[in-house]
């Protein structure tokens, strides 16, 4: 008995049941009638590639009516004669689109940064988006990384190599990254700069350590002037607490007071938020003198009448985000500590080369060891036998002589009592 084609009347008239069944047409053609009452067009077809059973979803009725269904169908029966797979066919439209879209440039950098702040701290993930969004993506916005080359990449760097060498040198690398990233994803077939040598495009900057004041009258007069600095308060506390103890510009400007315990007199800072954030190194900790005590009750007084929601001790204009580490520079700008010939020129970071080359010279007896002078730096072995050996030893009692002893040296120098 020839089987009865369906017809619209006989589709319109699907009942919906508790479970889904189907309704055949020809040729492997039929209508899935779901539980939830949806109609899906369906085609049993068996694979000219692997010999397996395969489903192909047409469309859903009425959206694609029978006839438009059957002519679907006998579309596709065509091509599996001729050993062209239908669903294969579809999967790799659908990788191609994929490509096309998340290659775009404008997509890709937004994809690459996402995993990057998987593995990144938050200061350097966040300074790397910046880089990105004001140097790259601009020019590369409209395009697909397939399209991207050499010279796109050159000139962008070149650009910024006229103004900023070293944000030039991080182009390069950035760069490099995400289009090895685009060709493990598949959005393009090379990395047109592996190929390309750095230095060829980048001019080689001439290693210059932080200027520094090792000159004691000098100090002395940075000491006083300091103290006695009448702008910003959390401008000046920041100045005056990295007198007294040698952190690193980021850490001193996103300091936060979860990271301070004043009956404890320690300062714990997540080794997550180091520099050096090996997971087998402990958090780095140093002992609170009593002068820098002083400097955070001050500070902590001066916050009392507005809420900072993000914990941090020293606050940029909106109270809210950390000061910017530029802001202490500028000051010391405006100090007039910036004429290196003279030895009276300092930033930030150069506060850690005072501490530790003052340290040699005060400590004439070899009171403290080379080990707790480089550990109050953070600084630790390259060495990775001895890093491993080294890094469980506990300094503390030698710490707390050591930070007495220079804050000591600090307050003589503002007080005169020193030298």
């Amino acid at each position: 008995m020839e089987k009865k084609l369906l017809s619209d009347l006989k589709i319109k008239n699907a009942k919906i049941k508790e479970k889904n069944y189907q309704l055949g047409d020809q040729n492997g053609l039929y209508l899935l009638v779901k539980a939830n009452g949806s109609k899906l067009w369906q085609v049993r077809y068996v694979s000219p590639l692997t010999k397996k059973r395969n489903i192909l979803s047409i469309g859903k009725y009425p959206e694609i009516s029978l006839s438009q269904a059957r002519l679907a169908r006998d579309k596709y029966k065509k091509e599996i004669a001729n050993r062209i797979d239908p669903l294969e066919t579809k999967r790799i439209a659908k990788q191609k689109f994929i490509r096309d879209t998340k290659g775009l440039c404008d997509n890709l950098i937004d994809e690459w940064l996402e995993k990057e702040a998987l593995n990144t701290k938050a200061i350097t993930h966040k300074s790397k988006s910046r880089i990105l969004n004001k140097d790259v993506r601009p020019y590369l916005k409209n395009m697909h990384i397939k399209d991207v080359s050499t010279e796109h990449v050159i000139d962008i760097i070149e650009k910024k190599q006229t103004v900023a060498p070293e944000i030039a040198s991080r182009l390069f690398m950035y760069l490099d990254n995400l289009f090895r990233y685009a060709v493990l994803k598949k959005y393009c077939d090379r990395n047109i700069l592996a190929d390309v040598r750095k230095k060829d495009i980048v001019k080689t900057r001439v290693a210059k350590h932080m200027p520094k004041i090792t000159d004691i009258n000098i100090l002395k007069t940075l000491v006083n002037q300091i103290y006695n600095y009448e702008g910003n308060h959390n401008i000046k506390n920041a100045l005056k607490l990295v007198l007294h103890i040698p952190l690193r510009a980021e850490n001193l400007c996103h300091l936060k007071w979860s990271h301070l315990d004043l009956d404890k007199k320690i300062l714990t800072i997540p080794r997550e938020n180091m520099k050096l954030n090996n997971i087998n190194l402990d958090d780095f900790t140093l002992p609170l003198t009593n002068e820098v005590i002083n400097i955070l009750k001050e500070q902590k007084s001066m916050q009392c009448y507005y809420f900072n929601k993000n914990n941090y001790v020293f606050l940029g204009r909106d109270n809210n985000k950390a000061i910017n580490k530029e802001s202490p520079n500028k000051a010391l700008y405006k100090m007039n500590f910036n004429n290196e010939r003279k030895g009276n020129k300092i930033r930030l970071h150069g506060f850690r080369g005072t501490f530790r080359s003052l340290i040699d010279t005060l400590d004439t007896k070899g009171k403290f060891s080379f080990e707790v002078k480089e550990r109050a730096l953070d600084h630790h072995a390259k060495n990775l036998v001895v890093r491993a050996y080294n890094h469980k030893a506990n300094y503390q009692e030698q710490m707390i002589e050591l930070m007495n002893f220079w804050s000591d040296f600090i307050c003589g120098l503002r007080e005169g009592s020193y030298y």
